[in-house]
């Protein structure tokens, strides 16, 4: 499977209905109280402008901009969602504050030096080039500008069987990094690495979250499980390998703050 194929898949099995019941409101661990802290870390204050990458269905984008003021740009592969998420602004009345697009994140459709901030929460591990995408974080910062991610960690040569491959990768588990690799690949982008977070637990609340929906989406909605492919049988398996990977270090949750450099005076 070639790149464009791999975002292609992951893009739309994220703007599937069965996936928000899966994952609830927000897509990532840790959830709006993460992304609270991120924007925290972020420093965001009104006016600024932020970009969402990877936007989804505008959670984070329309939290963003009600909570701090601020005019959000979200960018998402799936033209499913780049919809809903405009149709969940205007039923916000967040029309006038942000703007969604459908775009690749490693060829943001974005000029340069435009951003004052840069949100991507649990997208990176995802996306087949990311020093590319890291590249096109930095050129659409303005100069001191920040970027902000939260991301699934994992040591790869630890992940077992369960844990790789097509699904487990649309999971954001089969090609995550550890935390010192998503440093490393914002520094070579020329990101200036600010801050680390560990949030380890937050992975293992929602691997347990996703459970017990799974477990109640197996007695309402049969169908619809099917009919998105869940595979119920394996299911049990993945879940107890994940979250054995959590409690051994293997898999893991972080956030990041990088900042690009003023120009010199």
């Amino acid at each position: 499977m070639n790149h464009d194929e791999i975002k292609s898949c992951c893009a739309d099995a994220y703007s599937k209905d069965i996936v928000a019941l899966l994952l609830g409101d927000s897509y990532h661990p840790g959830g709006t109280a993460l992304t609270r802290r991120l924007a925290d870390a972020l420093a965001l204050a009104p006016g600024m402008r932020v970009l969402d990458v990877a936007s989804g269905r505008g959670t984070t984008a329309l939290r963003l901009a009600y909570a701090h003021g601020v005019r959000v740009d979200g960018v998402d592969y799936a033209p499913a969602n780049t919809a809903l998420a405009q149709g969940a602004a205007q039923a916000a009345g967040l029309a006038d504050q942000t703007v969604f697009v459908t775009g690749d994140a490693e060829h943001l459709p974005y000029e340069d030096g435009v951003f004052d901030a840069v949100v991507c929460e649990c997208a990176l591990c995802t996306f087949p080039d990311k020093a590319q995408a890291a590249s096109e974080f930095a050129r659409v910062l303005k100069p001191g500008g920040r970027v902000g991610i939260t991301d699934v960690t994992s040591d790869p040569r630890r992940l077992p069987p369960e844990l790789l491959g097509l699904g487990a990768r649309i999971a954001c588990v089969a090609d995550a990094r550890p935390l010192d690799e998503y440093a490393e690949i914002l520094s070579r982008a020329g990101l200036r690495v600010t801050l680390t977070e560990r949030h380890d637990q937050a992975m293992a609340r929602m691997i347990d979250q996703i459970e017990a929906r799974l477990n109640l989406l197996r007695i309402t909605s049969p169908t619809r499980l099917a009919d998105a492919g869940v595979d119920l049988t394996a299911a049990p398996a993945v879940l107890n390998a994940a979250r054995a990977a959590v409690a051994d270090g293997t898999l893991g949750y972080a956030l990041l703050i990088a900042a690009k450099a003023l120009p010199l005076t």
